[in-house]
């Protein structure tokens, strides 16, 4: 079962405000969320198994350890999972709850209707017993419409959070505990501060897979608006912030660009070196992650880390 809060019309219209507002500002800059077409989304998938990128053989690591802990802790009676993909890492999850006996239903929320109807399916054959419905969503404008349930854990892993700066994660957690009741859980995946020998390398691989993937969001603006970047005068960026504790990928003009982009009747100058960010990947200290979540109204009962301490895992629950 699929249930759609946003068709291709929402997602033209986003794409449109996001690229007007971040072309048009100084510095200039475009989310992350629109690397992941069908082909951002391969390259992605590539990047995770990159012998540089740690961040998903960690988490996976913590799960394979923890999903039955987590299944006796919470009695959980639904999943629901934000940015779901594909759901891999979640049957992880599944296979412990599902062992444990409490959970009737599994709620992944995605903004690719695509993907989530496979992922629908599958789930639906492997797991006969499990009551499977797909949210077509963006997670930071529809979690309202996630369903109620009785005793829920939502899980948002692989250290997505990260991509949020901290007055959106502020308002991400806050809208979160919004629509859980009190008791209810939230399983979230950090990305923890380490040394930027460490860091730097998993978001610029020798093999230069994140730097295709840093380019696409490009291809996607050219296709889908009709511009006409010359995605190949773009040089992938990445850069460890110290003082913010977050990793900048950036893409740098090589010469001055002059792009047009028709759908929107826009020109954009690039200066010969200019900047354009793509993404930040904030880290996490316990310390901190466990304040922002007590300020959105989460008491953190649960903290594992992989035995480099590399990436966390948090089980927090909904306070009254």
């Amino acid at each position: 079962m699929l249930e759609v809060h946003l068709d291709e019309h929402d997602i033209d219209q986003q794409l449109r405000a996001d690229v007007r507002q971040g072309l048009t500002a100084t510095p200039k800059w475009l989310p992350p969320k629109w690397f992941y077409d069908a082909r951002g989304s391969e390259l992605f998938e590539e990047i995770t198994r990159l012998p540089e990128y740690y961040p998903t053989r960690a988490e996976r690591a913590i799960l394979a350890e923890r999903a039955a802990g987590i299944a006796r802790i919470t009695e959980a009676k639904t999943l629901v999972e934000l940015g779901s993909g594909s759901s891999e890492k979640t049957r992880l999850l599944l296979d412990a709850f599902v062992s444990r006996g409490t959970l009737g239903a599994f709620v992944p929320l995605d903004v690719s209707g695509t993907a989530l109807s496979a992922a629908v399916d599958g789930l639906t054959s492997d797991y006969p017993g499990l009551s499977v419905r797909g949210v077509v969503g963006d997670m930071t404008r529809h979690l309202r419409h996630l369903p109620e349930g009785d005793n829920r854990v939502v899980a948002f892993l692989g250290g997505t959070i990260g991509n949020l700066i901290p007055s959106e994660r502020a308002a991400f957690l806050t809208d979160l505990r919004a629509v859980l009741g009190a008791g209810e859980w939230l399983l979230l995946g950090t990305d923890l501060v380490k040394d930027p020998a460490i860091v730097v390398p998993a978001y610029d691989d020798a093999a230069g897979v994140t730097a295709e993937f840093n380019r696409n969001v490009l291809h996607v603006v050219n296709a889908r608006l009709g511009a006409d970047f010359d995605v190949d005068a773009f040089e992938h960026v990445a850069l460890w912030d110290p003082q913010q504790e977050w990793i900048e990928m950036r893409l740098r003009a090589r010469g001055a660009q002059n792009v047009r982009i028709t759908d929107l009747d826009l020109a954009v100058e690039f200066a010969d070196g200019e900047q354009l960010r793509t993404e930040i990947s904030a880290k996490f200290r316990r310390p901190g992650l466990e304040d922002e979540l007590a300020r959105a109204g989460f008491a953190l009962r649960e903290w594992w880390t992989d035995p480099q301490g590399m990436f966390g895992v948090s089980l927090s629950q909904a306070t009254t």
